[in-house]
């Protein structure tokens, strides 16, 4: 009590100055910050990117990529750890102490009697293992950073088909609120005629009737587009971009030249599964030339002191096991039998990317004739036929039913061209990323 005296008024006037202190200093900065998507909005709110940029903000900020690139960094870690030496080991010891005679304990006992020890041991490896297990852990990475790599086309690809995804959904969003806007000025007209007397009610009902479907189309396409820029945000990284970006984009034919054979031949020099198969033989032959390392068996040397009563003795040791049995010989066959898993992989690999350029390329051959015909004239041919048949619907030469029909056809003409753009554009993407570059001619 007597202390807890002594120390409450000190206490207390600790406390007070403190107190008094904080007051005065400047309030520091907010320990809160608004969360990064938010502050971007604010920043950059209503922002339209390219393709371009997209890939470019995907390869940047996608969560997934940025994830399989950490494995890159694993692998240089455990560079550094294949490349460590063995730790010197250091040994001592006491014998001969008078552990159940303790009167016989004295500096006298310890001096003449009792012994003591102290040694250093030390393992030196055989067979350049250390050169081998970096060599094997350089390889991995190698490899692993090709993966890597092969991730980004794949994420290329798959932006650039969401980007397309949100481009036809705009597209058709724009030609259901003209297709709307031109129903309902017919829709105009056809009151106009029914107050006249020129039509009878049957076919205003109809004409009402099918603005529903027109304005339905419009709804449809707003989701659509919702949900395209939905998907696509995900794959640029949620927070990389504000909730109200738009894309900015030319929704147009663009042509390529250039034949099989160049294609092929450009694949098998670009594309990153291809190099990391072919890694992988190297980082196979690694491991097998680590095994036969390990196969040699290492030494260990060992130093020692020795204080026995008046003498001071210095004794080496060296120790070696004897591979009388075991050689390693499973590790070396198994490793030799991985070598060939490799090879073999490599040729599947191979195989593989010619296949996927021909398919690529076959693929967008046929999606340019479609889009060829629908440019060759029956857009115009279309367009012509619901302008003639609205022309003569409005004057009377022309059933409502020819009317509602030209309208359909055109509507779905124009519908059905987008969508073979929009699968041209994407046979494109998917030659592109077959190819293993975005640079075509």
């Amino acid at each position: 009590m007597r202390l807890l005296r002594i120390c409450l008024p000190v206490f207390l006037a600790s406390a007070l100055f403190l107190e008094g202190s904080d007051a005065q200093s400047p309030p520091g900065p907010s320990q809160s910050p608004p969360p990064p998507a938010q502050a971007l909005a604010n920043q950059s709110g209503g922002v339209k990117i390219s393709l371009d940029d997209a890939i470019q903000m995907a390869l940047k900020h996608n969560h997934n990529l940025l994830a399989a690139r950490t494995v890159i960094q694993q692998n240089q870690a455990a560079e550094t750890t294949a490349n460590l030496r063995p730790n010197p080991v250091l040994l001592g010891d006491s014998q001969f102490l008078p552990i159940f005679q303790p009167e016989q304990f004295n500096s006298d006992y310890l001096d003449n009697t009792a012994q003591f020890d102290l040694g250093l041991s030390y393992l030196f490896e055989r067979g350049h293992k250390r050169q081998h297990r970096l060599q094997a852990a350089k390889d991995a990475t190698a490899v692993t950073r090709s993966q890597v790599t092969d991730n980004e086309r794949t994420l290329s690809f798959n932006v650039a088909s969401l980007f397309l995804n949100v481009e036809l959904a705009e597209s058709t969003l724009e030609l259901a609120k003209q297709d709307l806007k031109s129903f309902q000025d017919s829709v105009n007209i056809t009151e106009a005629r029914y107050k006249a007397g020129d039509i009878g009610e049957d076919d205003l009902l109809k004409m009402k009737l099918q603005l529903l479907q027109f304005q339905m189309d419009v709804s449809a396409a707003g989701l659509s587009r919702v949900q395209a820029l939905s998907d696509l945000r995900q794959l640029l990284g949620y927070e990389s971009v504000s909730p109200d970006y738009d894309v900015a984009g030319s929704f147009e034919y663009q042509a390529v030249k250039g034949n099989l054979d160049d294609f092929q031949a450009k694949a098998l020099a670009n594309r990153p599964d291809l190099r990391a198969a072919t890694l992988g033989i190297n980082a196979a032959d690694s491991q097998l030339a680590l095994q036969k390392a390990i196969a040699k068996r290492d030494v260990t040397g060992q130093v020692s002191y020795t204080h026995l009563g008046y003498t001071n003795d210095i004794s080496l040791f060296g120790q070696i096991q004897l591979p009388i049995f075991d050689r390693n010989q499973g590790e070396i066959a198994r490793a030799g039998f991985a070598v060939t898993q490799a090879q073999e992989q490599q040729r599947f690999q191979t195989g593989q990317v010619l296949t996927d350029v021909r398919d690529a390329f076959e693929g967008l051959r046929a999606n340019d004739e479609i889009v060829g015909l629908y440019r060759s004239g029956y857009l115009d041919t279309a367009q012509q036929s619901l302008n003639i048949t609205e022309y003569a619907y409005k004057r009377g030469a022309a059933t409502l039913l020819d009317f509602l029909d030209a309208e359909r056809t055109e509507r779905a003409t124009q519908l059905g061209y987008r969508q073979a753009l929009e699968s041209y554009l994407l046979s494109l993407e998917q030659l592109r990323e077959a190819v293993g570059t975005r640079s075509l001619p």
